[in-house]
């Protein structure tokens, strides 16, 4: 087992929280982080950039002047790619930048980011957010009892992993922009979790990651 610090919205330390060493706890695998997120930032291109060849190009059907006699360079077409307004000679092409990435590899990434977030003592788990009505003030006061930088060249960027029903949390929390990332516990990924400086769960949030991502409950799947 690995232990993670919880604390409550007001920043008190309540001890430590036991999570399976299997997702919070393994020795990170860099090569296969590397090639997640790689097929992650992959799959989010658009792949609609598009250049017109020499034959999409209107104009140039005319033979420019005669193949013989002029002194010049023989030409076809002014609408050649060496030619200005021409087209364009192995230019890119809608396309789908996917890949295919197994299931088990997805999930190594994932615990190996957890784990690398652990090790570093970057997680945090609070029981429960204690918002009354949705206020961004009382969100960012949160923050900073938390101990999270707000200042500086480059404030920390916080991973709040919300539950579906912490709508109160998530509407306090929205307008702080870049400083903090909303996610659902199952929409979890190695590339939100390395680009973040903390990750927060609450106890809910928490006991979804670990039955999502633990060893036996993958067993159970298969």
């Amino acid at each position: 087992m690995t232990a993670i610090m919880k604390r409550t919205p007001a920043g008190a330390d309540v001890g430590t929280v036991d999570v399976p060493a299997d997702v919070f706890g393994i020795v990170p695998n860099m090569a296969v982080m590397h090639q997640v997120v790689t097929a992650q930032l992959a799959a989010a291109r658009a792949g609609t950039h598009s250049t017109k060849t020499r034959a999409e190009v209107r104009g140039g059907g005319a033979k420019p002047w005669r193949q013989k006699g002029t002194g010049r360079a023989r030409q076809g077409s002014i609408r050649a790619p060496h030619w200005r307004g021409g087209g364009i000679a192995h230019g890119p092409k809608p396309r789908d930048y996917s890949q295919r990435t197994p299931k088990k590899m997805k999930r190594l990434a994932v615990v190996s980011a957890l784990s690398d977030r652990a090790n570093d003592s970057k997680i945090v788990v609070v029981d429960q957010w204690e918002f009354e009505t949705p206020r961004t003030k009382d969100a960012i006061r949160v923050l900073e009892s938390l101990g999270f930088r707000s200042t500086g060249q480059r404030p920390d960027r916080v991973l709040l992993v919300l539950d579906r029903e912490d709508e109160v949390a998530w509407r306090s929390f929205r307008n702080l922009g870049e400083r903090v990332q909303i996610i659902l516990p199952e929409e979890l990924n190695a590339y939100d979790i390395l680009v973040n400086d903390w990750i927060v769960f609450t106890a809910a949030t928490l006991e979804v990651t670990v039955s999502r991502l633990s060893k036996d409950s993958l067993q159970d799947t298969q």
